[in-house]
Order: structure tokens, then C-alpha cells, then sequence
């Protein structure tokens, strides 16, 4: 048996090839992953706005009773109270507000009859058979991405889009 000298092993060029093939992949996926994975303060906010709404739409129903969702577009914040709520419980109700993140703003609210607000607060009532005014809520965050929600009267599902759309 004659054993030939084969090499074993990898040339430069195909280890140095690997290595660019490498770098270029992660140079493309990591800026998608950094939106996405890391952090990502106005899709997070986006969901939990979303969930907060469906909830509160149950609760009414199931409750029977008006529900109001505040928005304070100057503070960027919002909570939630009920119509016949005390002076009392409706301060208690504001004081534990949920404040958006540092990067997260309101940037605008639409509700049907009362036109868009760009500041100041905006209540959108639930009712107990958990209709809704239809609305456009629209987040906007600090790297220029913005997100649209659009709440219709009688369905219960919610549009989001990942970008500013007027609907009205």
C-alpha cells in the first residue's frame, strides 16, 4: 500500500473565503436582530396597548359597565377607569398611569366626531356590549419608526400597521 502525500487540512484562501462569507451574514442579520430580539420598546408597547384594549373590551362586557381609556399625549401615558367612578378612584386610577417608554411617544389619537388631538388627554369609551368610538391611535419612536392602531366599533379585532397611516 503507497500512501501519496495528500494534504490534509485548509488552504488560506478557503478559510480566508469562510471567514468573509461569515462576516457578511452577520453584517446583514444583526441590525434586524437588534430591532427585534434585543429591545424593541415600540413593538412591546405596540402589543401591550393592544392587549390592554381587548381586555378592557371583555371587561366590559362581561361587567356591564362603561369603561374609559385615557390617553395623556402630552405625558405618554394612560389608564384606564370606569363611568361612574368617585373623584377619588379616578385620581388613584390616574396616579397609577402606565407610562410609556422613554423612547415611545403618542403622537396622535383620532377618535370618529371629535377629530385628531396631538396633545393633551383623549378618552375612549367602551361600552357594555364592548363597542368601541372607532380610533386611530399612532406610536411613533425615537429612530423614526411608527406604528398605527386602528380600532373598529363593532369587531373586535385590531389593525396595527408598522407605519403612519391615515385612515380617516
Amino acid at each position: 500500500m503507497n500512501r501519496t502525500n495528500t494534504p490534509k487540512g485548509y488552504t488560506l484562501i478557503e478559510l480566508t473565503v469562510v471567514v468573509f462569507l461569515i462576516g457578511v451574514m452577520l453584517a446583514v442579520s444583526i441590525p434586524r436582530f437588534r430591532y427585534s430580539l434585543i429591545t424593541d420598546n415600540l413593538k412591546s408597547t405596540t402589543r401591550r396597548i393592544v392587549g390592554l384594549i381587548k381586555g378592557l373590551r371583555n371587561e366590559a362586557i362581561r361587567e356591564q359597565k362603561i369603561y374609559l381609556l385615557h390617553f395623556d399625549i402630552g405625558s405618554n401615558q394612560l389608564w384606564i377607569d370606569f363611568d361612574d367612578i368617585t373623584r377619588e378612584e379616578r385620581e388613584m386610577a390616574q396616579e397609577k398611569a402606565f407610562r410609556l417608554p422613554s423612547d415611545v411617544r403618542i403622537m396622535d389619537v383620532w377618535t370618529k366626531g371629535k377629530g385628531k388631538r396631538v396633545d393633551g388627554e383623549v378618552v375612549i369609551r367602551f361600552s357594555k356590549k364592548g363597542y368601541v368610538e372607532q380610533t386611530v391611535i399612532h406610536l411613533g419612536a425615537e429612530d423614526g419608526r411608527e406604528f398605527t392602531l386602528l380600532l373598529n366599533p363593532f369587531l373586535a379585532k385590531i389593525k396595527s400597521y408598522d407605519n403612519y397611516v391615515d385612515i380617516y
